[in-house]
């Protein structure tokens, strides 16, 4: 028997004694299971600290007793103490607010994604944290003077029950109405009205752009340079690509492939290249600083520019008859193609380093003589070669000023504007052809931002940092959309073809498949279509844009006979 009572189960039962043998019930007192020595303790509150002491060993006996709070078998909580919101963490940002012109690419995502999200976000903090109710005011006994004390009567009316018609302007009248059909208490919906109204309320529809390019080709030899300018798509239907030495035409409606030129014979490397606004001339801009001019109806060489710029050409620009060229020597050079003479007619020598991005305004409007320049000293250059010049002086633009011929090393005219803000290579421009005098422009790597300015005022009326590398930009034919090709990042997202609406500056689409960054950008004549080209050598097709409006064939009939009557 002594065994027995020094073994673990003698032990636990000695104590199990002790405890029922002590003077009256303690409250709360934990109940022990007398085989496996497991106390059953009442449920703790949630607001009570640990009751286990830092140390691994026993408690002291000398502890005083702790008090737990008996809930029973249930607990219910209360939410009269605390806020749902702050429980919860249901607040409107999860983080910094953000300004809504400086955007990150997100890796997957678009308007439609952006907008179910957004409805999805209202449903929840409707449903979670709905709005207090208005509770009806409890009625307030009249404070009776210090000096008059009435005493307590009992009141005429004896009925203890009194039965009303349903009135508003009766206090006692419930404002919930059980006999209104729409009452809550016989609603189907799983969600509340509120949330009823936000489901069923008309939102604005989206344009859904396919996110699989609905062509690929191939194209070896496609250089992976920042600074080139190598696919262009005519007026006619033709796409031309420069690769390597050669230059190949693809006409898009028959999907036919021919080579215009090759330059390997006189070990030149095609630089740039560009179709003028209306026909199939097509210009041709080398390494070696030579422009070729040639015709891609009959695949021959028109003229060549033998010393067309020192040093590479980059960029290349048409305005009707006039071709404009920018080179890594700096300049930009102006040729009348009619004319037989080499040299160019006009200089501008507004930049510091290469030109890498040359713009005309081409719309015909107010500013139709405009050229926008951009180089890699960062620095974005608006040239108006319509004869007119400008003394220096600082300009009321933010960030741009206009500056003296001789500071510019005294060649050509002033520039117009010149702006200052971006911090990289600016490669992309496009001229707003809805809007007279818009000018996009996108910086590199050190840069990421798309810059939107006035020229007709010199100033900034917007910008948006995209978080990547901004390759190239152009406008939508059909909507007020802009387009951008990606590179490098320093987020997650890399390689992308964005379309931003304009002004809002909202993501329309995000679109991604090649495995390099977008160097090369061009748009089809009828406004849907674009193209795109990277370092991974494929050219990629994509149904980005929506069918030009037909306005007239919907305004006249073909039945209307009347219209045929001369």
């Amino acid at each position: 028997m002594s065994g027995l009572k020094n073994s673990p189960f003698g032990k636990r039962l000695r104590a199990t004694q002790q405890e029922t043998e002590e003077e009256g019930p303690r409250r709360n007192r934990p109940r022990v299971n007398p085989i496996f020595g497991v106390a059953q303790a009442s449920t703790p509150s949630l607001d009570s600290r640990p009751t286990t002491s830092e140390s691994d060993g026993p408690e002291s006996p000398t502890e005083p007793p702790r008090l737990n709070k008996d809930y029973g078998d249930r607990f219910v909580p209360s939410r009269d103490s605390g806020d749902m919101r702050t429980s919860y963490n249901l607040m409107e940002e999860s983080g910094p607010s953000t300004p809504s012109k400086n955007k990150i690419i997100p890796t997957e995502s678009d308007a439609v994604k952006e907008q179910a999200n957004a409805l999805f976000t209202s449903i929840l903090h409707t449903e979670v944290t709905p709005p207090s109710p208005h509770r009806p005011v409890s009625p307030t006994r009249p404070v009776a003077s210090t000096s008059t004390a009435t005493a307590p009567s009992t009141p005429s009316r004896r009925r203890l029950f009194q039965y009303h018609s349903p009135s508003s302007s009766h206090p006692s009248t419930p404002k919930r109405r059980l006999d209104t059909p729409n009452d809550e208490a016989y609603s189907m919906s799983p969600v509340r009205a509120e949330s009823r109204q936000i489901l069923e309320s008309p939102r604005r529809q989206i344009r859904n752009v396919c996110k699989t390019p609905y062509r690929v080709l191939d194209a070896p030899e496609l250089a992976d340079d920042f600074y080139l300018n190598l696919v262009d798509w005519s007026s006619t239907n033709v796409l031309g690509v420069g690769l390597g030495s050669s230059v190949y035409l693809w006409t898009a409606h028959t999907a036919a492939v021919s080579k215009l030129c090759d330059l390997a014979s006189t070990n030149d490397t095609v630089s740039s290249v560009s179709w003028v606004q209306k026909g199939s001339i097509l210009a041709v801009g080398t390494l070696n600083g030579r422009l070729h001019i040639y015709d891609a109806n009959t695949l021959q060489l028109q003229r060549t520019y033998q010393k067309g710029h020192d040093q590479r050409i980059g960029a290349l620009a048409w305005n009707s008859h006039v071709l404009s060229s920018g080179s890594r020597d700096r300049m930009v050079y102006h040729r009348d193609v009619r004319e037989a003479t080499q040299k160019p007619f006009k200089k501008s020598g507004g930049h510091r380093q290469e030109v890498c991005g040359l713009r005309w305004n081409g719309d015909g409007g107010l500013q139709s003589g405009l050229l926008a320049s951009g180089g890699n000293d960062n620095k974005v250059c608006i040239w108006d070669l319509r004869g007119s010049r400008r003394p220096g002086h600082t300009s009321r633009g933010s960030g741009s000023t206009s500056g003296s011929a001789g500071e510019e090393g005294g060649i050509g005219d002033t520039p117009l504007w010149k702006f200052h803000e971006h911090t990289a290579a600016v490669k992309a421009l496009a001229w707003d052809p809805h809007v007279a005098g818009v000018l996009a422009t996108g910086g590199g790597t050190q840069d990421k931002h798309i810059r939107f300015w006035n020229v007709l005022y010199g100033n900034k009326l917007n910008e948006l940092d995209t978080g990547s590398q901004v390759c190239n930009l152009t406008w939508s034919l059909t909507s007020h959309e802009l387009v951008s090709t990606h590179g490098f990042s320093s987020t997650t997202a890399q390689n992308q073809i964005c379309i931003w609406k304009y002004p809002s500056l909202d993501m329309v689409a995000s679109l991604t498949g090649h495995t390099s960054r977008v160097l090369y950008l061009a748009m089809s004549p009828d406004g849907e279509t674009i193209v795109t080209g990277a370092g991974d050598e494929t050219l990629r097709f994509w149904n980005a844009f929506p069918k030009r409006e037909n306005t007239e064939a919907k305004r006249e009939s073909r039945l209307d006979y009347g219209r045929l009557i001369r």
